[in-house]
């Protein structure tokens, strides 16, 4: 799909607009503090369209999450679907009703912003509700570009990449790739909490390799499993993401660098205290204290984090 026109220059947002954009700021707020983190690091108007995208897929991930019957899901999906047709049609005005789709609106006007992944995004939620599961790697690739690569390629279009930044070209590559990281994160991170909704993300092959098929109801492994060498492994495959994904950070200007970096950050961590002890996944949700935090956002706005990447890419080239 097509976005709207956009403006480099666009003059003031209206009192509506504000108003939009506001609401939006107490969703993500109240609902991803670490997104919400790592977004302050960003001028006004790029917090104000990374607020936009996180309301809008948080409204497709609240479908998903929710309690509804499968058919009602589909349907709400779907009038999502067509709320989003709207947004990309340029047909919702500022004095709308949905404040969610006031701000999008007006996000994508200002940034070149490829609204498509949003499509993207209620594909992927529509295999959550549809109840898919993954047999490979592969498999689950292609769900976690649906939910998180697309919500990469969507930022780059808020970030912009700066003048002058070599191999730009596969900016959007690489920002597909980091979305990978932190999804395969949250998946680690999340898996008993999944398994008590019914769900498994990791692939079957690989819960097969480590005796972990039954599944993970209980703070327990599985009898007879190696869930440590599970974890491990898919500790592994996030890491070789990020290596990739972090080649985006020299593209970026310094403060979208620095957003990007500390949010990536934030989740390279949860998954090195994930590795240290791996059935504490199991016994509940793995975070981060504010103090670690703040110093993952001080590492990216000195633009350290961008600079190692920058030195690493440099010394691999041929």
């Amino acid at each position: 799909m097509e976005g709207p026109t956009h403006t480099s220059a666009p003059s003031a947002p209206s009192a509506p607009v504000l108003a939009a954009y506001s609401y939006c700021e107490a969703v993500t707020g109240s609902q991803a503090r670490n997104f919400a983190y790592g977004i302050r690091l960003l001028p006004t108007d790029k917090r104000h369209a990374m607020s936009a995208l996180y309301a809008f897929s948080r409204r497709v991930d609240d479908i998903g999450d929710g309690t509804l019957p499968p058919e009602a899901k589909l349907a709400r999906l779907e009038e999502t679907r067509a709320l989003l047709g709207r947004v990309i049609e340029g047909a919702v005005d500022e004095d709308d009703t949905d404040p969610v789709a006031v701000a999008l609106a007006h996000a994508a006007r200002r940034f070149p912003i490829p609204l498509g992944g949003l499509d993207e995004l209620i594909d992927g939620v529509l295999m959550d509700v549809r109840g898919e599961s993954y047999e490979t790697w592969d498999d689950l690739k292609t769900y976690c570009r649906c939910v998180a690569g697309a919500i990469g390629r969507l930022s780059l279009g808020v970030f912009g990449t700066a003048p002058g930044a070599p191999d730009s070209g596969r900016a959007g590559e690489y920002a597909d790739t980091l979305g990978l990281a932190l999804q395969l994160t949250n998946i680690l991170r999340d898996v008993r909490e999944d398994a008590d909704n019914g769900r498994t993300y990791l692939p079957a092959e690989d819960l097969a390799k480590f005796g972990c098929s039954d599944g993970f109801r209980s703070d327990r492994a599985p009898a007879g499993s190696d869930f440590p060498g599970l974890v491990h492994h898919e500790v592994r495959r996030a890491r070789a993401l990020f290596v990739e994904g972090y080649r985006l950070l020299p593209m970026l200007d310094r403060r979208s660098g620095a957003c990007v970096a500390a949010m990536a950050g934030i989740y390279r961590r949860l998954l090195d205290r994930i590795e240290r002890e791996p059935e504490a996944v199991l016994r509940g949700r793995v975070s981060l204290p504010p103090h670690e935090k703040a110093y993952v956002a001080v590492r990216g706005l000195s633009g350290l984090d961008a600079r190692t990447i920058s030195r690493q890419s440099t010394r691999r080239r041929p």
